[in-house]
């Protein structure tokens, strides 16, 4: 499935290549970072911070964007996101912005142009709430966390 993503480049995301697939297989859009070349961002252990992308997106009605931390960078330099995925409704007409944490024990330099994180558009689907009074039995009925799997 295609769709057409709308995208403006901020004044402090020009020069920035825009978010693009880095293969052919690939579902996310890689995000890069719009800090200013002489301020790079230093986050500390347990840090956070949201990191501009210098974009600003018109997701189709219908859909969502979804904001997810790249696997390479939570490897390598301890990078992720708690909100992870963010989520960017088809509304929001903001600019597009990374909320970032450290979880590694050594602090990290976010720098222009560095790949932050993922853009995913996906269909979202509106649920229409029925209240009921009762529900169907299932096999795990109210057993909560942890419980699949062990009985």
């Amino acid at each position: 499935m295609e769709v057409e993503l709308a995208i403006m480049v901020l004044p402090h995301g020009e020069g920035l290549p825009l978010p693009s697939y880095q293969t052919a297989g690939a579902a996310g859009l890689d995000l890069c970072a719009a800090v200013p070349a002489d301020a790079p961002l230093e986050l500390p252990p347990l840090g956070r911070a949201l990191v501009p992308t210098g974009l600003q997106l018109a997701i189709p009605a219908g859909f969502e964007g979804q904001v997810r931390p790249r696997s390479g960078n939570a490897l390598r330099l301890g990078l992720g996101m708690i909100n992870a995925p963010g989520t960017i409704d088809s509304d929001y007409r903001g600019e597009l912005m990374v909320l970032l944490a450290n979880f590694g024990a050594d602090p990290v330099r976010i720098t222009r142009g560095m790949r932050v994180a993922q853009l995913i558009i996906c269909p979202v689907a509106r649920a229409e709430l029925v209240v009921v009074s009762t529900f169907d039995d299932t096999l795990r009925g109210d057993r909560g966390f942890g419980s699949t799997g062990s009985h």
